[in-house]
């Protein structure tokens, strides 16, 4: 099978298992399709590996740094409450190091890659303000999942609502990560990128409505 086979067969496979979560937590299924959210995250993260590419030496040494940026950063957060405010972890994001889970790293990692290759596609020559788009595009992704993140046990902040705290660390963070990959040289999978994004994006979406 071509490579372009394995692409969207890739693609049509992560719109499958996202509608097929819908319907079943919906359909009272959440304690089956809940806990398997790690292994979705994870299955994101070969495809962009694989089909964005994540292969040359660059993109490798660059997806690695903000993995563990990312993490450390949650550690620190989790830890102190000083970086997004006051939140812990729970139990549907897979296996947790210093109390943060290990794909949340890489999840900032996929989220920088997917997002900086959406704003790259735009006719701006700025890698400033493509920074801040794709950094506002995770923003806008990271405000959805946060109204879910508590009853599908993700994590949870000690506030009722959550702190403007979180989303101005987020942005910061976003962008420097984001602006990092757009200076990479290299050739991205724009459908890779608009497909992992929106399926993830209206996921959250439908749940923020219905």
């Amino acid at each position: 099978m071509k490579a372009y086979h394995y692409k969207y067969s890739g693609i049509g496979l992560l719109w499958l298992m996202h509608i097929s979560a819908f319907i079943g937590i919906n359909s009272g299924y959440a304690d089956f399709f809940l806990p398997l959210s790690a292994i979705n995250l994870w299955f994101i993260s070969l495809l962009i590996l694989k089909f964005y590419p994540v292969q040359n030496k660059k993109n490798v040494i660059v997806f690695i740094i903000i993995a563990l940026l990312g993490f450390f950063a949650e550690v620190i957060g989790v830890a102190t409450g000083k970086v997004f405010g006051e939140y812990a972890y729970g139990k549907n994001l897979g296996f947790k190091v210093l109390e943060v889970p290990v794909i949340i790293g890489i999840n900032w990692a996929v989220l920088s890659f997917i997002c900086s290759g959406l704003a790259d596609k735009l006719t701006i020559k700025s890698t400033y303000i493509k920074a801040a788009i794709a950094a506002l595009l995770m923003l806008f992704f990271d405000f959805f999942i946060e109204q879910s993140a508590p009853n599908f046990d993700f994590w949870a902040f000690e506030a009722p609502t959550v702190p403007l705290q979180n989303y101005i660390t987020w942005f910061v963070l976003a962008y420097i990560f984001n602006f990092a990959v757009l200076k990479l040289d290299t050739k991205r999978d724009f459908s890779i990128c608009f497909n992992t994004y929106l399926v993830q994006t209206l996921f959250f979406i439908a749940f923020y409505v219905f």
